[in-house]
């Protein structure tokens, strides 16, 4: 049994590579930047061969004990993204438990991130070359600290398990990793200063490390290493009952899927409400323009374009202030207004199979490229104009404000005119609905990026009057070109919205159920 469960992930990775060309690419490269990664790890290995004792062993457990800690993380964030071996599709086959759980974590170890976990892990036993008897040991402890990482991730994914099936936890998880996503910059440098600024401390984290489930068992081999044999015995008897509190808790854990599937909730309106129906014009556009408005607050593929609305201003004012200059913020209008207008490429990749409804109801393309474009500018307008007039008040500078408005306007108008065009010619494979966010499909990524970085070179273009005049405003500081930018802006926008609106709504009418076949087909 558990070699037929091992069969039978390989052969889910080998079909990996028998899919679409897209796909088949995107899965190259990815195979591509994790061998890189992992030549990258193993050759700073190999170079804390020549590093004293110490180094090595705090460069180890810190490596270490981020490993241990990502695996049991990322299942949170990442809920759904590895099904092969899903519980919930075992329990109808009488499999014991013991070559289930025996199986399930040897298939963790050949795909992709297991073997790459597996083989750095194994790879600690490179610092140790030139004392063989420690560089066993910490093969040894490698296959141990390997099995620790998968078994942490299957701990924690059959906690959740309970929760993950309900829809909100996953809408939470996948939208609670944009933050940091986002805020990767001011992260990074704060980190890098802390590090800089106490450097002498790591070997005491490592150490406090060391003793903990965490990166015990990547400090054995540096406790032999030092002389000291009863602080590895210690620690690796802390090792070893870290991994078996973790395997109960995941023997547990299986044991209640199997059981007891979980099962989704749903909930009903009460009769008389209809939201935001209710509010919105009677007609086929304002009926589109109220689901999608809807998507947009509720659904989290949209919302967490919308986390960049305030967080990016944070942002700015983060790097004004470690830069002891202005300026920062009075990009974070145009920036908002390019993002939130190139979001509605996937528009219709993200109604799915829902997209039925509109080829049976014969909904015209016109009406359907309105609906989806008021619903973003319903809010995207306010939201543009406050940041782009905020940041004038904050900067003390309000010469810039009207041409930044008129930039900001100019990029959301066309950036939902391009868009308009380009969501009825092109479906991209996209998370399903009510799955998690960032659960990305083999191949999504490379097929967006063609028509993602034309669409945004036609906006850039199609801008050029709204930033010729920006410019000509700063550097001459004569407000009339400032005034002029934000007439172009809205006039040039209106016109270039009407004129993709139509070109869109005849695409689509023309290829409405070749679009909902490629939808079906993705889905």
């Amino acid at each position: 049994m558990v070699a037929t469960l091992v069969r039978l992930r390989l052969l889910v990775l080998r079909n990996s590579f028998r899919r679409s060309t897209s796909q088949l690419v995107a899965v190259i490269i990815g195979a591509l930047y994790g061998a890189v990664g992992l030549i990258v790890v193993l050759g700073a290995l190999v170079g804390l061969s020549f590093a004293p004792a110490e180094v090595a062993t705090t460069a180890v457990v810190l490596a270490g004990s981020a490993a241990v800690l990502g695996w049991a993380v990322l299942p949170l964030l990442l809920s759904g993204v590895e099904q092969t071996l899903d519980p919930g599709h075992l329990a109808v086959y009488p499999i014991a438990m013991r070559p289930l759980m025996i199986g399930m974590l040897l298939s963790g170890a050949v795909g992709v991130a297991g073997a790459a976990t597996t083989i750095a892990s194994l790879g600690t036993a490179l610092p140790w070359l030139r004392s063989p008897g420690v560089a066993v040991v910490a093969l040894l402890t490698g296959v141990l600290g390997a099995a620790t990482c998968i078994v942490v991730s299957r701990a924690v994914t059959s906690i959740a398990s309970g929760l993950a099936s309900g829809r909100r936890f996953r809408e939470a998880s996948g939208l609670l990793v944009l933050i940091p996503l986002i805020l990767a910059g001011p992260i990074i440098i704060g980190i890098t200063s802390g590090l800089r600024s106490s450097a002498d401390a790591l070997p005491s984290v490592a150490a406090g490390l060391g003793w903990s489930p965490l990166g015990a068992v990547w400090a054995v081999p540096g406790a032999v290493a030092a002389g000291d044999p009863l602080g590895a015995l210690l620690r690796l008897l802390i090792a070893v009952a870290t991994f078996v509190v973790l395997w109960f808790v995941w023997r547990w854990g299986l044991e209640r899927s199997l059981v007891t599937p979980t099962r989704a909730s749903a909930r009903v309106r009460a009769p008389g409400k209809s939201g935001l129906f209710g509010i919105l014009p009677g007609t086929q556009a304002g009926a589109i323009a109220a689901r999608c408005l809807t998507y947009w607050f509720r659904d989290p593929r949209y919302l967490r374009q919308l986390l960049v609305i305030p967080l990016l201003p944070a942002v700015m004012l983060f790097y004004s202030s470690i830069n002891h200059s202005n300026g920062y913020l009075f990009a974070a209008g145009p920036v908002v207004a390019f993002a939130l207008g190139i979001g509605m490429i996937a528009d219709v990749s993200y109604d799915s199979t829902a997209f039925a409804l509109h080829v049976s109801k014969a909904v015209p393309g016109r009406a359907d490229r309105w609906g989806r474009a008021a619903a973003m500018l319903t809010f995207g307008i306010p939201a543009v104009a406050i940041l782009s007039l905020g940041a004038a008040a904050v900067e003390g500078d309000w010469l810039p404000a009207p041409g930044l408005l008129g930039l900001a306007l100019g990029m959301l108008l066309s950036g939902a005119a391009v868009c308009s065009v380009t969501s009825a010619r092109f479906v991209f494979p996209v998370p399903e609905p009510g799955d998690n966010p960032f659960r990305s499909r083999p191949g999504a990524n490379i097929s967006l990026i063609g028509p993602t970085f034309a669409a945004w070179g036609v906006i850039a273009v199609l801008c050029l009057p709204e930033i010729v005049l920006l410019v000509v405003s700063l550097v001459t500081r004569e407000a009339v070109w400032g005034w002029l930018g934000l007439a172009a802006g809205v006039v040039l926008g209106i016109v270039l919205l009407v004129v993709g609106v139509r070109l869109g709504g005849r695409l689509l009418d023309a290829r409405a159920p070749e679009l909902l076949q490629q939808l079906r087909k993705d889905g």
